[in-house]
């Protein structure tokens, strides 16, 4: 027997559509490239997107078809989000920080149809635009009169010139929600990138499940800001929660140093923030040394990489800023788990409550994860066992858009299929999950796993280091023996000695890294995280001591 309930499709034209009806006099405040601040509304937000909506139709472009991004976060790259996708075609960012190559080699595999660019990537464009015939229409983000007399790319137009001479009345088609809305590359750090390819569906799942009170607890009393690009994984999904629950939104641009973060945030009250470490710590950096405060930031969501503790201590304790440890990945949407305490933690010690906001959290609701050995059988979740962490879920993805080999999932007795996440973790009783390590990254040695997370947390507690990579070296009776690559505060110094004397006690003595590396910089990727392939590249020619 079937429900007798309306079937509406998930589309994400309803989120616009109900943003601008129930809270269109909320701001969207952007700090734009061209340095001034854009302030305007949900409101204007929907107007424009059905613009953009009427410009895409006006090039005969089919239900389906790719429109690619090279964005910063504003208020144009938003208009898009909801304008591309709401109409039936498929919004497809791309990330600047990858090499042009690369960045040619995904526009064609897309077949993008449109590129929207911000004039800050310009000379990215004219590197790649001769290699992609499938881009029929290149389109700047900006005013006419901001377009260069000989940008070298044929047809470029304005995307204001563009967008804002056409109607804002558009009617919003429905369609399948499982119909293709938005795909993002995973980063490529082995191979070429690989495309995920979302819905409609999953997206709007995504988006309530982020807003629920045990996860990112949004609501129109919240100020939003996200650090983390719009170009990766839809700024996990922020612009789409913020529309569903009417918050204000507040954008980055290009400035994401840590003296224009702060500078954003005290002039627009921002109360949650969310972004990868490096950006807090370059946000810290730029508070401690003058003693300033935050005025309205309550909470924020860190991932992308692992946190330090040394960063969750200050936030919270020095500043009053609830962080909220967050784990997920470009095939998830990106979301997976969220630390925040059960009721029963709240009367723990703050010691106590520090081991548990150290790990990456608890399940969402609609993501199922699993701990599995080496031969396939599921792990005890007893916070001590460690194995391969799988996941499903509706947010999760099924296969690759083109791929290049076999399907990823791995079935289960019940023919249920699971993503390998490539994370290797523990699940503890209460359903706290800590990624101990990278597959592709955990050390053994001696037969015994040494987890490269735990050795960089306990260095980056110490005063003196901004950053620590820590990786394994060939050896010849443990098989391999870790060792610590650093990067010096400015202005700090601690001795090789006096950083190895600072791991006694904090970790088994066979876990200590037999050296310490000091280097000018940590190589990292395109979304931030480090470049542990880089580094041993970097340091090809090192020997352990001793040998």
């Amino acid at each position: 027997m079937l429900g007798l309930m309306q079937n509406q499709p998930l589309l994400i034209s309803s989120l616009i559509e109900f943003a601008q009806r129930h809270h269109g006099d909320v701001e969207v405040v952007s700090r734009r490239v061209e340095g001034d601040i854009h302030r305007y509304t949900w409101a204007d937000v929907s107007r424009r997107s059905h613009q953009v909506a009427n410009a895409l139709k006006g090039f005969g472009l089919d239900m389906g078809d790719r429109v690619a991004t090279l964005a910063w976060n504003g208020y144009r790259h938003l208009e898009l989000y909801f304008g591309v996708s709401g109409s039936g075609r498929v919004l497809h960012t791309v990330n600047p920080r990858l090499h042009p190559d690369q960045i040619a080699w995904i526009l064609n595999h897309a077949q993008d149809k449109v590129m929207c660019f911000d004039m800050t990537f310009l000379p990215l464009i004219q590197a790649v635009h001769a290699k992609c015939p499938s881009v029929k229409h290149w389109i700047a983000l900006c005013d006419a009169d901001k377009l260069p007399a000989d940008s070298g790319i044929p047809g470029l137009l304005s995307y204001e010139a563009w967008m804002s001479s056409q109607s804002t009345d558009f009617e919003w088609p429905d369609f399948d929600e499982n119909s293709a809305s938005s795909m993002c590359y995973t980063s490529g750090t082995t191979g070429n990138p690989k495309a995920v390819l979302y819905s409609h569906r999953s997206t709007i799942l995504h988006a309530y499940a982020a807003a629920l009170p045990d996860v990112m607890c949004l609501s129109a009393r919240d100020s939003i800001l996200p650090v983390v690009p719009m170009f990766h994984v839809n700024a996990w999904g922020l612009p789409y929660s913020a529309a569903m629950v009417g918050a204000k939104m507040v954008f980055p641009g290009p400035a994401l140093d840590g003296k224009s973060i702060y500078e954003l945030m005290e002039n627009e009250r921002v109360t949650f923030a969310a972004g990868v470490p490096t950006i807090w710590q370059m946000l810290l950096g730029h508070i401690q040394p003058d003693g300033l405060r935050f005025s309205t930031l309550k909470r924020t969501v860190i991932g992308g990489s692992a946190c330090p503790p040394a960063m969750i201590t200050a936030f919270n304790d020095i500043y009053g800023v609830e962080v909220l440890h967050a784990w997920g990945m470009t095939e998830m949407s990106p979301l997976g788990t969220l630390c925040t305490l059960k009721n029963k933690h709240l009367t723990l010690s703050k010691e106590e409550q520090m081991k548990i906001r150290l790990k990456q959290g608890r399940c969402i609701f609609g993501v199922d994860m699993k701990i599995v050995g080496d031969n396939g059988e599921e792990l005890p979740h007893d916070g001590k066992t460690y194995g391969d962490l799988y996941v499903r879920g509706p947010w999760v993805v099924d296969d690759y858009y083109k791929p290049e080999g076999s399907n990823p999932l791995v079935k289960d007795a019940r023919g249920r299929g699971w993503f390998p996440t490539g994370d290797v973790a523990t699940i503890d009783a209460d359903g706290y999950m800590q990624i101990t390590d990278r597959s592709k990254d955990v050390i053994k040695s001696g037969g015994e796993w040494i987890s490269s997370i735990d050795i960089e947390n306990i260095a980056m507690a110490h005063p003196a280091i901004a950053m620590a990579a820590c990786i394994g070296m060939k050896h010849p009776k443990w098989d391999e023996r870790p060792i610590v690559a650093v990067v010096k505060k400015p202005g700090a110094e601690v001795s090789r000695e006096e950083l190895l004397a600072f791991y006694e006690g904090k970790t088994a003595k066979w876990q200590i890294p037999d050296d310490v590396v000091f280097v000018p910089a940590i190589p990292l990727g395109a979304t931030g995280k480090m470049l542990k392939t880089k580094l041993r590249e970097t340091l090809a020619d090192y020997q352990l001591p001793g040998l």
